[in-house]
């Protein structure tokens, strides 16, 4: 068992009960004189969210060496407005300056990741960053290679798939993977992780709101997700751990475009289900529901 070394702070502590009350795994409980403690067995169960610590309108609480006092500030407000433009605004970028983003940038889109939501509170993810333009055209230079002489063998031509189509732009020399982009962010995830296909979306979709914020370009990559399954060795070059999913790829950089307005998309289908009532369904519908269900 991991010592999650909680503390109370009992001279601060105003018996509010918001971090018991809080808790989800219902790890925490009242002593006798109303301070929290770990529940019988609360230890164990403890999932290492932080909630207790966030929660504390005084600051009483720390738990696995952190502290509150390094625990930045929630804001009263955001502009909501403001917010929403980012989302409509957000674009998939496909023209980047041949340049690297400088170091400042960088260290704030790297430091943002630690706080990305995961299933279960599963810090496991695992981030390959390519961050030096030269770097990335070594990668970038290997990978379409591979491709094109892959792409020119007879037997290959017909099962190529969503390649084949690109074959003569790869081999004319057009970047029409990486677009040109000089930097790189793959996710990867353990095997076993509780949300093994879910997380790595939800941390790039943060990183990604994060980085147009900052004005840096991104581009989600299936193109190069694809690439790392066809080429394993690509996994070792990015570190990827063993026992890792290399889940998804994004592009990001310096933009050499910019969009001057939102787009008017087609709406998505949005369903209110205003009462419920369970239906029987056949076999037939139970079988094709599940087969539904089951596409990744």
């Amino acid at each position: 068992m991991k010592n999650k070394n909680l503390v109370i702070d009992k001279e601060k502590c105003i018996h509010c009960g918001l971090c018991v009350n809080d808790c989800i795994t219902f790890a925490l409980e009242f002593d006798e004189n109303k301070n929290p403690q770990f529940a019988q067995g609360g230890e164990d169960r403890c999932l290492e969210c932080q909630h207790c610590l966030a929660v504390c309108p005084v600051g009483a609480i720390s738990i696995m060496g952190k502290n509150p006092e390094n625990s930045d500030k929630i804001l009263p407000s955001y502009n909501s407005e403001e917010l929403l433009n980012l989302i409509k605004s957000r674009r998939s970028y496909r023209h980047f300056k041949n340049e690297n983003l400088d170091a400042d940038t960088m260290a704030k889109l790297k430091n943002m990741l630690h706080w990305v939501p995961t299933g279960c509170n599963n810090h496991g993810l695992h981030f390959s960053f390519i961050e030096d333009l030269s770097v990335m055209n070594d990668f970038r230079n290997y990978t379409n290679q591979k491709l094109i002489k892959i792409l020119q063998k007879s037997p290959i031509k017909g099962a190529a798939g969503k390649f084949s189509k690109y074959k003569d732009a790869l081999i004319n020399g057009n970047d029409v993977i990486f677009r040109g982009a000089p930097h790189m962010i793959v996710v990867s995830t353990p095997i076993n992780a509780p949300c093994i296909n879910v997380d790595p979306i939800i941390a790039l979709s943060y990183f990604e709101l994060y980085a147009q914020s900052l004005g840096v370009a991104t581009l989600w990559c299936g193109f190069a997700e694809a690439c790392l399954q066809f080429f394993p060795e690509l996994c070792k070059g990015l570190n990827i751990p063993d026992g890792y999913k290399a889940s998804y790829v994004m592009m990001f950089g310096p933009a050499d475009i910019k969009y001057a307005r939102t787009t008017q998309p087609e709406p998505f289908k949005i369903d209110v289900v205003e009462k419920f009532a369970p239906q029987k369904i056949s076999l037939i519908d139970k079988l094709k529901r599940y087969f539904w269900n089951s596409i990744r």
